[in-house]
């Protein structure tokens, strides 16, 4: 598909382009051109925007799609479509299935669902059989099937000789665990943070402590036996803290956090709204100002959604017996801009770093490269309703709500979706 985009600002650290105003030429999938003037060719859609922002796309480390088995959540049609509309061009999914995602089976079957898409999809295979943490799942036959990375989503491993063992076997071919911090024997069956505001709610806090005990473990590990590890979904001060001071320690680790926990605080929870119930909890002030500022010093290497979709019969009951998690890839770039975050950091966090950590090819806006990017204006509002919400699910506090930053198109695999000025 051919498109001429008209006086775009760039934002991408890697390209000679960035922050500057050009007009940008695709022609068969690729850039063939970037210059301050370009005049349109018969055989192209011209596309303008004054004030819009182009970056590479946008991709997902951490987001949950239902297929095989849990399709009434979401399938592959519909959360690429929800990924297209956030700006997402890449989405690494989860292996919380039925059956769970730990054989080459499994992946291949995800692989070829996802087929001729504009949104690659990337499996994640199971670091456990079943996610139990108890027996090593087919980590080697799920690497070369095409599995990029192995995790037990949200569930942490509790055996440390287990997660010891897997990290060597990883070491043989070069798999990445990404892991869960939550120490189950702390954290227990609370599901809000442990501060003031829990006792307020009459409900049972989750220490900060339970994360950090966990990470610390897993720093050990991965120290010991000097291999790479990545930490999903971190939400405490402490966190960063330990991690920051792990990187300056030389050991191989990356972290990601969840674009609401730079936004929503526990403070939302006071109605007892179960589309805030997410896992890790909401945290304090405090720790979200502590999460940005990892952001911004290079502590945390990237930004997820922690897309979790849910039937309505899972999250329309008292919060107690709600199920964790919300629908998130429409309104990840909106949370970020409301986070203060600028375009290049964006850019880093959400389309560089992502694909880096799971040794991908990074899309640069540059002559010749192959075209991956998104368009997004920072400034323009619109309304995330149901009419367009594309997730088959609806567990979102956003439904309903006037959002500030929208995508305006998306291309890949020599396709783009263009969504309504």
């Amino acid at each position: 598909m051919n498109l001429l985009i008209k006086g775009i600002t760039i934002a991408d650290p890697n390209s000679e382009f960035n922050n500057q105003t050009a007009d940008v030429r695709v022609e068969h999938g690729k850039i063939t051109a970037i210059e301050k003037s370009l005049s349109p060719l018969k055989s192209e859609q011209v596309f303008a925007i004054e004030g819009g922002v182009l970056s590479p796309g946008f991709f997902d480390l951490n987001c949950m799609i239902g297929d095989p088995g849990l399709e009434t959540k979401e399938d592959i049609q519909t959360g690429t479509a929800a990924a297209k509309a956030g700006g997402f061009t890449g989405l690494a999914v989860l292996p919380n299935t039925k059956p769970v995602v730990q054989s080459k089976g499994e992946v291949e079957y995800i692989l070829n669902r996802a087929k001729n898409n504009l949104v690659d999809v990337f499996p994640i295979g199971a670091i456990s059989h079943d996610l139990e943490g108890k027996e090593l799942a087919e980590l080697f036959d799920m690497k070369n099937a095409g599995a990029v990375a192995f995790s037990d989503g949200s569930k942490a491993i509790s055996d440390d000789g287990f997660v010891s063992r897997a990290l060597q076997y990883c070491l043989g071919f070069g798999g990445l665990l990404m892991l869960y911090p939550e120490n189950k024997s702390i954290a227990g069956k609370a599901q809000v943070n442990e501060s003031k505001n829990n006792v307020l709610l009459g409900m049972k806090g989750v220490p900060t402590l339970a994360e950090e005990m966990q990470i610390s473990r897993d720093i050990f590990l991965a120290t010991y036996h000097d291999a790479p590890i990545h930490i999903s979904n971190i939400s405490t001060a402490g966190s960063v803290a330990l991690i920051k001071k792990a990187k300056k320690d030389g050991v191989k680790i990356t972290c990601d956090v969840a674009a609401h926990q730079l936004v929503f605080t526990e403070d939302l929870l006071n109605d007892f709204d179960s589309n805030y119930k997410v896992k890790p909890p909401l945290r304090g002030k405090t720790d979200q100002k502590a999460l940005i500022a990892g952001l911004k010093d290079g502590t945390i290497d990237a930004i997820s959604s922690q897309h979790r979709p849910h039937e309505i019969e899972f999250k329309d009951v008292e919060f107690e017996i709600a199920a964790y998690g919300i629908i998130a890839l429409q309104t990840v770039l909106p949370l970020l801009l409301q986070a203060g975050l600028d375009a290049n950091l964006i850019a880093e966090k959400l389309s560089i770093n992502p694909r880096a950590i799971l040794n991908l090819a990074i899309p640069t806006i540059k002559k010749g490269e192959v075209a991956n990017f998104v368009i997004y204006h920072p400034a323009k509002r619109w309304e995330y309703n149901v009419a367009n919400n594309a997730s088959k699910s609806k567990n979102s506090p956003l439904l309903g709500k006037t959002l500030t930053g929208k995508v305006e198109l998306v291309y890949n695999n020599n396709q783009f979706q263009k969504y309504e000025q």
